[in-house]
């Protein structure tokens, strides 16, 4: 499912316009990474999603396509976990 059948499914089952929907969608998504890129905050939709920043150490690695050796610097990357109603919903 990509995110024009979502739209449809959600404008669907709420009565509301495409692309009112599909506005509410991109908002969302947008203030999840306004806070997450803050690093400030953690991100949480209640038994579903958690969106959160985390700090990754410097580590070994290699280029895959010489084999050799290098370095990845430290960083930052985005973790998001899947929470409860969401994993049993994938049980189903």
């Amino acid at each position: 499912m990509n995110k024009s059948d979502l739209v449809e499914r959600i404008a669907d089952r709420t009565g509301n316009s495409k692309k009112s929907v599909s506005d509410v969608i991109d908002t969302m998504f947008e203030e999840i990474a306004d806070v997450v890129s803050k690093g400030q905050d953690k991100v949480t939709i209640q038994g579903q999603l958690s969106f959160e920043r985390v700090n990754t150490k410097e580590r070994k690695g290699h280029n895959p396509q010489t084999n050799q050796p290098i370095t990845i610097p430290a960083g930052t990357k985005t973790k998001v976990t899947v929470l409860s109603k969401l994993k049993e919903a994938g049980k189903k």
